[in-house]
């Protein structure tokens, strides 16, 4: 009897204050979709970073008349006698052409010769010892120049300046959607403040008298606690159906074209439901509580 008491006076409450309570919601919503696209999104990009960080490569590019002894013996160096290696792969100039060829058809049907090196694929046993590896590999020289470890080398390059831009960029956005689920987290929980601010201001006279008659704290609190949890969770619900609308509409059609899309890291949606719900809720409770440790002074 006395939750059906608290859950009428709190619905009663939120009838009073549409207005508050439509914009203390809608902020809850929009707090929500954030979240919902935020966490599978760091989730894709902290895999998809992972990955690149596994394919930082060092590329040994042999010279065009390197023999077949000059192969082996800088395969020796790579795999004895360097230090950061983790993995050694060689492709030939041959296999390297048949490859490219058969991605761009159009472009090497017009070359009458082979212009691809040998060239040995070198992943670092860290990917933050790319930079190591390839001084190891070709080290600088007192006049700023860089050498190389055997003389069939003819060059070795890194792929990290590729490597630092994707990484850069998937923390810039992923620092965006942090700073702006957060901005919105703190306006939730102010508007859902407020709202309850305004029912108690509205009832004040009532709860001056329920404190006269006897009633405990927590007989008073309740109703407010219950109205800012229906006000979240109405919020929450709204923006699960949200994104269940756009990961039906959207999302699942494009996975097969987008690697990111389809990164098995992410959440599953069952469970992403279960923790937005949690913290529409989570952040609703915090509203109130902070309104009503602030304003429940009778």
């Amino acid at each position: 009897m006395r939750f059906t008491f608290f859950l009428r006076e709190a619905t009663r409450s939120l009838r009073r204050n549409a207005v508050p309570s439509f914009a203390a919601m809608a902020s809850v919503l929009v707090t929500m979709l954030v979240l919902g696209v935020f966490i599978p999104m760091v989730q894709a990009t902290t895999g998809a970073a992972n990955e690149v960080r596994a394919k930082v490569l060092v590329d040994v590019f042999l010279k065009a008349d390197a023999t077949d002894a000059a192969v082996e013996r800088v395969r020796k160096t790579l795999t004895q006698d360097t230090k950061y290696v983790g993995n050694v792969t060689y492709v030939s100039k041959a296999e390297a052409y048949a490859r490219e060829k058969k991605q761009n058809p159009e472009a090497y049907a017009l070359l009458g010769s082979n212009p691809l090196p040998d060239t040995f694929r070198v992943t670092p046993d860290k990917a933050g010892n790319v930079g190591k590896l390839r001084d190891e590999l070709a080290p600088l020289t007192a006049s700023g120049e860089r050498t190389v470890a055997d003389p069939a080398i003819d060059e070795v390059k890194n792929r990290r300046d590729e490597t630092t831009k994707i990484l850069s960029a998937t923390k810039i956005v992923k620092l965006s959607m942090a700073f702006l689920a957060l901005l919105l987290v703190l306006a939730s929980i102010l508007l859902i403040s407020n709202t309850i601010r305004l029912s108690l201001f509205a009832r004040r006279r009532e709860v001056e008298v329920m404190k006269l008659v006897g009633a405990t704290d927590w007989f008073i609190r309740w109703p407010f606690v219950i109205e800012g949890i229906i006000v979240g969770a109405i919020g929450g619900v709204m923006a699960i159906g949200l994104l269940l609308v756009g990961k039906v509409a959207f999302i699942d059609p494009l996975k097969s074209d987008f690697s990111l899309i389809a990164a098995p890291e992410t959440l599953n949606f069952g469970v992403l439901i279960a923790v937005l719900l949690v913290a529409s809720v989570a952040v609703s409770a915090a509203g109130s509580g902070l309104s009503l440790r602030r304003f429940l002074r009778v």
